[in-house]
């Protein structure tokens, strides 16, 4: 058998698995006020949801494409369909959730996750959610856990057309005012005051139809003195036309309340991700960013803390792992704007056969935020000649009463400790392996079980042949 060498060849079977579409709507592709009406009517949008999908395509239309990041030519909006409605209804009991859905979602672990581990799970396939539900006890804490299109038209609607795209507005960049004008699915999660929440809810995006776009939004509201876990998975097969993500995370962090939001992303290689994730943090509270980026062609993956509180706070702990035919553009900002706020930032990034991987990260401490501190730091590491890492850091620190620091290295992996590991009786590609496991060690320690153990498969397999 021949031995693979490329991230082609690799098998992605627990991913590229797919199913013959069988929608019940698909609506066409491209962008117009006609498209987004029906995606109002679809979704049964209350008049105020209509308006404001309706004045974010005005947005879109008026708004320039972004230039300052990797290319994403290839993504043509005429040929995306914005929404796909699978053929079902979302179910709270798996045993109603259609055969090839439920299959899709077996094989990539789901519910089995749940009746392991999790407070909840909500399971999203194409546009709609198909399946969620959450743990008795968990709603008898009052913690609500639903999909965000039922959440409007219940007794939280007030709630969530006051925070709706307020973090991420519609004028932010483009592909913000897309999401806003077609977003479908996602999450609405609401964890009253003095909750902890010990057990987390987990949510996973699955985009099966080809040349398709998922637009989920994700709104959490975490009250004072509460905690809560929010685990996120995302996938799609593979297909030869691009496929786009370009979903929306607004975290709203109360007063002496921490929120831990993990998400991997392991989009196939036609996909482009262009995601915007967002929190703002009050007094005390903490926000802690837990990211693994190891699919897609292209990503622009910037996840925001804005510490709005005195003695908020943020740590952001991300991989980002770029092998042959990807551009992975990826980071974080912090925007200091309280005093004695912290902020910390470790990445690691790993490319390899020709993928290029940036860091792009932004520190704001604005005056009013005396006595922060910010601390970031980036390690890049390249496997081979044909790869690039970058590191773009910038800082504006606008008081002098602000410690902050950031430390970058950029490296290839060392001759010397591939032959020392080799001497004890490793094979090359295991040496290899073995070393970038524990270059990326301290983020996989950081992530859940099921996803750390992922991640070093993914390494095991993507190191598979490489020759330094």
């Amino acid at each position: 058998m021949a031995e693979k060498t490329y991230v082609a060849d690799i098998d992605r079977s627990m991913y590229d698995f797919r199913y013959e579409e069988k929608d019940a709507y698909r609506i066409e592709e491209g962008l117009s006020p006609e498209i987004v009406e029906q995606i109002s009517k679809e979704k049964n949008d209350p008049q105020w949801m209509h308006d404001f999908r309706m004045k974010s395509l005005e947005i879109y239309n008026h708004t320039q494409m972004p230039d300052w990041g990797p290319s994403i030519e290839g993504l043509n909006m005429k040929n995306i369909a914005t929404y796909v409605r699978p053929n079902t209804k979302m179910a709270n009991d798996w045993d109603s959730v259609p055969e090839e859905i439920k299959d899709t979602f077996e094989r990539l672990g789901i519910p089995q996750a749940e009746r392991k581990s999790l407070a909840g799970v909500g399971a999203q396939y194409d546009s709609e959610l198909v399946y969620h539900n959450v743990q008795d006890f968990a709603e008898k804490l009052g913690v609500v856990y639903s999909d965000i299109e039922s959440a409007l038209h219940g007794p939280y609607a007030d709630m969530i057309r006051e925070h709706f795209m307020k973090l991420v507005p519609p004028t932010d960049h483009k592909f913000a005012a897309l999401h806003g004008a077609v977003w479908s699915g996602g999450s609405f999660v609401y964890v009253p005051e003095g909750v902890h929440l010990e057990i987390p809810l987990q949510s996973y995006f699955r985009l099966n139809a080809k040349g398709a776009g998922q637009f989920e939004h994700t709104l959490i509201i975490v009250e004072d003195n509460a905690y809560l876990h929010f685990i996120e998975g995302c996938s799609a097969p593979k297909y030869n036309v691009a496929n786009l993500h370009a979903g929306c995370v607004e975290l709203f962090v109360g007063k002496n309340s921490t929120l831990r939001y993990s998400t991997i992303e392991n989009w196939s290689k036609n996909m482009y991700n262009l995601n915007t994730k967002r929190a703002k943090v009050e007094e005390g509270g903490k926000i802690e960013w837990v990211s693994g980026s190891f699919g897609s062609h292209v990503s622009y993956l910037y996840p925001m803390s804005v510490l709005a509180g005195r003695g908020a706070s943020s740590e952001f702990t991300g991989v980002t792992f770029a092998g042959k035919g990807q551009n992975l553009d990826t980071g974080c900002k912090v925007v200091h704007n309280a005093p004695d706020t912290t902020s910390v930032v470790n990445t690691r990034s790993i490319s390899k056969s020709g993928g290029i991987s940036t860091f792009r990260s932004a520190v704001v401490i604005n005056p009013q935020a005396k006595n922060s501190k910010s601390s970031t730091s980036c390690q890049s590491l390249m496997l081979d000649s044909e790869s690039r890492s970058d590191t773009i850091p910038a800082m504006d620190v606008k008081t002098q009463q602000a410690d902050v620091g950031h430390e970058a290295k950029i490296g290839r992996i060392s001759d010397e400790a591939v032959f020392y590991l080799m001497s004890r009786g490793l094979p090359e590609d295991d040496a290899r392996a073995l070393i970038v496991s524990g270059f990326a060690d301290n983020v996989g320690k950081e992530l859940p079980l099921e996803y750390a153990v992922e991640m070093n498969n993914l390494i095991r397999l993507e190191m598979k042949g490489t020759n330094g």
